[in-house]
Order: C-alpha cells, then structure tokens, then sequence
C-alpha cells in the first residue's frame, strides 16, 4: 500500500465551499479553526501531507517516504544539527554540497494557514537562495507552528529570535505544476516548484 493513501483524510477546499453553498448565500462563512484550513490549503498547493501522533510515528513515516522513493542510499543534505541527532537510527548519507543531494530535511519557522505555506528563514536554508536546494524537501514540523498568516508568521520569528532576527525570510508554496501556467499570487513569484513531504507531529 502506498504511504499516500495514508494522508490526513481532511476535505478539500472544494468541499468545503460545497458546504457553504448549501447554507445559504446569505449566511456567515465558517470559519475553520487554522490547523484545519493549513491542511486544505497546504494539500490543494499540492503538498503531501502525514500527520504523525509522536515522535515515533515521525520516525515510522520518514522511513515510509525513505522506502517510497529508494532514498535510502541518497544523498541528502540537512543543515540542523538536531534533526541529524533525531534521524541518527537511519544512517543517512550525508553530503555538504547542496548541489549533490537528493534531498533536503529541515524544520521551518512557521506553517502559515492562509495561504497553505511554510515559513522558514536562514535559521533553515543560510543565505542560500531556495532555488538552489534540492526539488525534494522533507519537513519536519509540529501543529504549535501553525500560524494565521504571514503577519503572525514574522511576529513569531521576531519574538523567538530575539536580539537577533534571522535573514533570508521566505515561503514555500508552489508544490505543483500551475496547470494555468499563470502565477498565482506574490508569493509565488519567481519562486521554484519543491516536491515537499510535511510530517506534521501533534503537540498541544
């Protein structure tokens, strides 16, 4: 069975504007709580999704996403010495050319629900332009990270890195081909499609 089909069941957003259609036009939008609209968002930009219950079910589904794609033996890069510390039990192989990885593993700042996309800064990427890590990114992440927007985003980089707030502040979010080829909004200008695996861990 493919690790997909064990993806958080959430509804879509066409769904979900289904439901509010049947309510009545002149009826107040629900409003969702915003760990649930980061997953719809997130989805429909086309990332995969795993929501995992504790740290060992992180590790079981890393290892899902390592057997899926036979990157066991790949190259990857991680910056974060911790996540090096967390992945330990795999015997990664490691590289410290960015240029040669398969793929990249790291955390990010913030998960922002409006618009479905993570935050991360040099905290996460250096002052090395996103462009140039590799197209397949693993995230590691928890549900206290998720955020309403961009705005609450950056207050929350400023307030946990002070006196020092990181650089090189950016989103994720194109995660699929545009089938209109058209750009979506600012956020995704001039930015480059990641094929991005989010094991989100419960946490609150």
């Amino acid at each position: 069975m493919s690790i997909f089909n064990k993806l958080f069941g959430s509804k879509t957003k066409k769904e979900k504007n289904s439901q509010n259609e049947e309510r009545g036009k002149h009826m107040p939008k629900i409003e969702l709580p915003i760990d649930e609209k980061f997953m719809i968002e997130f989805k429909e930009n086309g990332g995969k999704f795993l929501y995992c219950s504790d740290e060992s079910e992180v590790l079981s589904n890393f290892k899902c996403i390592l057997d899926e794609n036979n990157w066991k033996k790949a190259s990857c890069y991680i910056k974060k010495p911790e996540l090096n510390e967390f992945l330990s039990s795999f015997k990664l192989n490691y590289t410290k050319k960015i240029n040669q990885a398969e793929f990249f593993v790291t955390n990010v700042e913030a998960l922002v629900a409006e618009v479905g996309a993570l935050l991360i800064s040099s905290n996460q990427i250096a002052e090395i332009k996103l462009h140039e890590y590799p197209k397949n990114i693993i995230v590691i992440a928890k549900t206290s990270q998720i955020v309403k927007n961009i705005g609450d985003g950056l207050t929350d980089i400023k307030n946990k890195n002070k006196p020092r707030i990181p650089s090189n502040i950016t989103t994720i979010q194109n995660f699929k081909e545009n089938e209109s080829g058209d750009e979506k909004d600012f956020l995704t200008y001039g930015s480059h499609i990641k094929n991005v695996y989010l094991l989100l861990q419960e946490d609150l």
